[in-house]
């Protein structure tokens, strides 16, 4: 309940356009049906590493780094001709989508992508310590879409249906899957999108 809450929060004060929130840049390679190889540009992520279950991780996971967009950081700049970076104020940082959950050696990685504006330089930097600011290279992703609220069961469903259409099709996953949800609580199950996203060999055959 509190993590429904919580995104509710976050997506309610973001600016409501015709795409309330950025995503990560992607070009699509392969459609089929709601199967899709996406090729994602460099990215910037903030996440955590969080024990337990599935619905843990998203409660666990999600509330420090909402707590790092909304302004528990402190702000960068740079003086020229001096050192090291100066930290002044804090500054808030816009809602992306999705946001994704990792399992890997029974620990789970809950991450926000950073907005595009933002780099490794000019993000501020996170007051709380179990909140890590990385860079991501480009990826070669299959994504499998679906609705609904999101069931860890429904998941693992969709991981198997994605792991057997990428065998079929010839692709090498190199990678744990991720989770992703797109959507405030508020918006209901069947209008809902969530991917299941596993990253693939580059030498995998793009027809």
């Amino acid at each position: 309940m509190r993590f429904a809450l919580l995104i509710a929060a976050c997506l309610a004060l973001t600016p409501m356009t015709a795409k309330a929130t950025e995503e990560p840049a992607h070009q699509t390679l392969v459609k089929d049906g709601k199967y899709e190889i996406r090729q994602y540009d460099p990215t910037i992520v903030a996440e955590v590493k969080i024990t337990g279950d599935m619905r843990r991780a998203g409660s666990s996971g999600f509330r420090p780094l909402a707590d790092y967009i909304f302004g528990n950081n402190t702000a960068r700049s740079e003086i020229a001709m001096t050192a090291p970076v100066t930290r002044v104020k804090s500054e808030k940082i816009a809602m992306t989508a999705p946001v994704t959950r990792t399992m890997d050696d029974d620990v789970w990685t809950v991450a926000f992508v950073m907005p595009s504006e933002w780099s490794m330089d000019t993000l501020p930097v996170p007051n709380n310590p179990d909140v890590t600011i990385r860079e991501v290279p480009g990826e070669l992703i299959a994504t499998v879409k679906f609705s609904g609220i999101g069931r860890e069961g429904v998941f693992e469903q969709k991981r198997a249906a994605l792991e057997t259409w990428l065998n079929d099709q010839g692709y090498e996953p190199i990678g744990a899957p991720r989770y992703a949800g797109y959507d405030a609580p508020y918006v209901p199950g069947p209008f809902r999108r969530n991917e299941v996203m596993i990253p693939i060999a580059p030498s995998a055959p793009i027809s």
